[in-house]
């Protein structure tokens, strides 16, 4: 099972990515998938997630409006649009498949197999 993140890069203050995140090794549209991000000696934060048909999403409300996660089960990956970029929002950014769903969505405790991070770098 692994998930791979890609797209990040530096990008300045009210622009735009596109992270993407490529599954293999598993049923890609039997789990939800999350993205979360990471600020070197903070915790782990929610910011999006997706449910495995697609059909709900949620999100931080930090990036409420501005994100947008979508997902392509022909092509085993899950995708987060990013606008509006701040400089708030860099940071690593993981992907996630949710494997246990009497944690809350919302906490990296329900997520497993974590793909290697994407560096977002906004700057001012």
């Amino acid at each position: 099972v692994q998930l791979q993140a890609s797209g990040g890069g530096l990008v300045q203050a009210g622009g735009s990515l596109r992270l993407s995140c490529q599954a293999s090794g598993f049923t890609f549209d039997d789990w939800a998938i999350g993205w979360f991000r990471q600020c070197p000696g903070k915790e782990r934060e929610f910011v999006a997630a997706i449910t495995r048909i697609g059909g709900t999403t949620y999100y931080a409300d930090s990036v409420k409006g501005r994100f947008t996660i979508s997902r392509d089960n022909a092509e085993n990956t899950v995708y987060l649009q990013m606008s509006s970029l701040k400089p708030e929002d860099t940071a690593s950014y993981y992907c996630a498949a949710r494997v246990d769903y009497s944690s809350s969505l919302f906490s990296k405790e329900a997520y497993a197999y974590w793909g290697q991070g994407t560096q977002v770098t906004v700057s001012s």
